[in-house]
């Protein structure tokens, strides 16, 4: 009896823990894609839902797209002031900066936020997704327009553009995730790397590589300044 075995060699753990090691290298970068997946597919609804809020706008407003005279509309944290009674969200306006529309209080970003985005909750009041300043600008002031008119030197009037004046609703994108959060590096619209989700005006989604993307005025994959603006289009 004294030739029975009880337990394992050390040998026998080693080679156990090796391929567990190996199994665990092999399926660990499955699991992430699977779980980017998912994150993609959120993200890829919440801008559906979004599309939902701009065209419930649209109704109470004439048919036109959000425009509030602020230049800077196209940023996440001040678009959402517009749509936010359309999308059951309850921030308020800061009370110790009420003027400020970049910072929130009660702020649950829901929809406002993409599962992927790192940068949003501590950079943008957890707002990831960007509009199109398209919708605010006449196609003639979009075509005189610079990078630098969006963000630095606004120089012109914001004009609110109607439904009826998008000329191609499948193919000009409304909204998008202002950076490539599914697929690192994260870089803005004035990159032609990497790929994110993206909201037409007829309310499809697709995610899209930024290379798929018309050169914009500014030479930039930038929903912001399509050539002739809710008159031209960004995709084939």
């Amino acid at each position: 009896m004294s030739g029975n075995r009880k337990g394992f060699t050390l040998m026998e753990v080693l080679v156990v823990l090796a391929i567990t090691a190996l199994l665990a290298a092999l399926l660990f970068p499955i699991f992430a894609q699977a779980r980017e997946q998912g994150r993609k597919a959120v993200c890829s609804s919440n801008l559906r839902q979004i599309g939902l809020a701009f065209r419930m706008y649209g109704q109470d407003y004439d048919g036109c797209f959000p425009n509030n005279g602020d230049p800077f509309l196209w940023m996440g944290r001040r678009w959402r002031w517009l749509v936010q009674p359309y999308l059951a969200l309850v921030a308020q306006r800061d009370p110790t900066d009420l003027t400020n529309p970049n910072k929130s209080v009660n702020h649950r970003p829901g929809i406002l936020i993409c599962p992927s985005d790192a940068t949003a909750p501590v950079k943008w009041d957890s707002t990831s997704y960007g509009y199109s300043a398209a919708f605010y600008h006449t196609p003639a002031q979009v075509n005189a327009m610079t990078k630098e008119d969006l963000w630095r030197w606004p120089r012109f009037p914001c004009v609110s553009q109607s439904e009826a004046a998008v000329q191609f609703p499948a193919q000009k994108a409304l909204a998008a995730e202002w950076l490539t959060n599914h697929d690192p590096p994260p870089v803005g619209w004035w990159n032609w790397r990497g790929s994110r989700n993206y909201l037409f005006v007829d309310g499809h989604v697709k995610y899209l590589p930024a290379r798929a993307i018309h050169p914009a005025v500014d030479g930039y994959p930038d929903i912001n300044l399509t050539v002739d603006g809710v008159a031209g289009r960004d995709v084939e």
